[in-house]
């Protein structure tokens, strides 16, 4: 963006593009980080009350560990 679309931008939503971006970012993270615990929590009350086994639970687990470093890498790099 050129100068005149970033002040056009900042006027009109009273924010900088940067701002809106860190702000998304952010959003998205908390969301993962959000959804992350309700899954792991839900995986755990299935593994103690043995509707899941071990092997499922820890899928869970490292399933939402590789979305939260892949979504982490792409978002902050």
């Amino acid at each position: 963006m050129n100068a005149a679309q970033i002040a056009a931008y900042q006027a009109n939503g009273g924010i900088t593009p940067s701002g809106t971006a860190t702000v998304l970012t952010c959003a998205v993270i908390a969301t993962l980080l959000l959804w992350g615990s309700w899954a792991i929590r839900t995986a755990y009350s299935g593994w103690a009350e043995q509707r899941l086994n071990q092997r499922q639970f820890l899928g869970v687990v490292i399933r939402f560990t590789a979305m939260y470093l892949a979504l982490t890498y792409l978002l902050l790099s």
